[in-house]
């Protein structure tokens, strides 16, 4: 199932949507795992956030490098995305 990476100012308390899972992962940061589109995340997003809070939600296309998450992150994003070549 893709899983997606969005980053926001102000991070929701309630946050709906068409997905699987959230994950938040540092502050502001969430992993989400949906079959949804890009634009669809997106907009379930952004109607769970104050109208001033800046947002970016991108695909994960690949296992990332990473350190500093919250504990159990990196297993949880190899159980959903192929590792880089």
């Amino acid at each position: 199932m893709p899983v997606f990476l969005a980053w926001t100012s102000q991070p929701p308390t309630d946050l709906t949507g068409p997905w699987e899972e959230t994950r938040p992962v540092a502050p502001g940061l969430l992993l989400i795992e949906s079959t949804a589109s890009l634009s669809a995340v997106y907009h379930a997003v952004k109607w769970c956030l104050p109208d001033d809070a800046a947002l970016v939600v991108t695909p994960v296309e690949h296992t990332p490098k990473s350190r500093g998450l919250a504990p159990g992150t990196t297993s949880w994003l190899r159980r959903r995305t192929p590792r880089p070549g």
